[in-house]
């Protein structure tokens, strides 16, 4: 059974958010981080979080980036499958560390820190965190007020 939405789009509801979320997304976005490495830290927080509408767009985003449906069908397993970079393994291990912060009492340990700073610098290390952030914060969102993923036909 799904579940009806408690508010309609809530960010939208306060126009100064949207003009600061925006300037977040140009920012994390214009780190140099390859979009579709941004998109990949979505789509996986998003389903650590089960927040369907950012799964779906989290999908449907980085099939429009150029991902492969193979590469998007394994990102929930991207350990055990050979789709991915090393660099794109380190950006997922992070957005993983940094969405499950009660998991364990290290949360981001120096080893998933260290391997995704051997293959970002300072400035993408802060563009990943900040859209790992901003990601959660939608997911929060998104599953505090239910907002289902849209419903695609044909």
């Amino acid at each position: 059974m799904a579940l009806e939405a408690r508010i309609q789009n809530t960010a939208a509801l306060f126009p100064d958010a949207v003009k600061g979320i925006n300037l977040i997304y140009k920012a994390a976005h214009s780190a140099g981080v390859p979009g579709n490495t941004l998109e990949l830290v979505h789509l996986r927080a998003s389903q650590i979080n089960g927040c369907s509408a950012c799964v779906d767009s989290g999908a449907r985003n980085a099939r429009k980036a150029g991902e492969t449906e193979e590469r998007l069908f394994a990102v929930a397993a991207w350990r055990e499958t050979p789709y991915f970079t090393d660099a794109e393994r380190a950006a997922l291990a992070l957005a993983e560390s940094a969405t499950r912060l009660a998991d364990r009492s290290d949360p981001v340990p120096d080893e998933v820190w260290d391997e995704a700073a051997r293959h970002f610098g300072e400035k993408e290390l802060a563009a990943l965190v900040l859209w790992i952030a901003t990601t959660n914060f939608f997911n929060r969102l998104n599953a505090t007020t239910r907002q289902p993923a849209p419903q695609h036909w044909g």
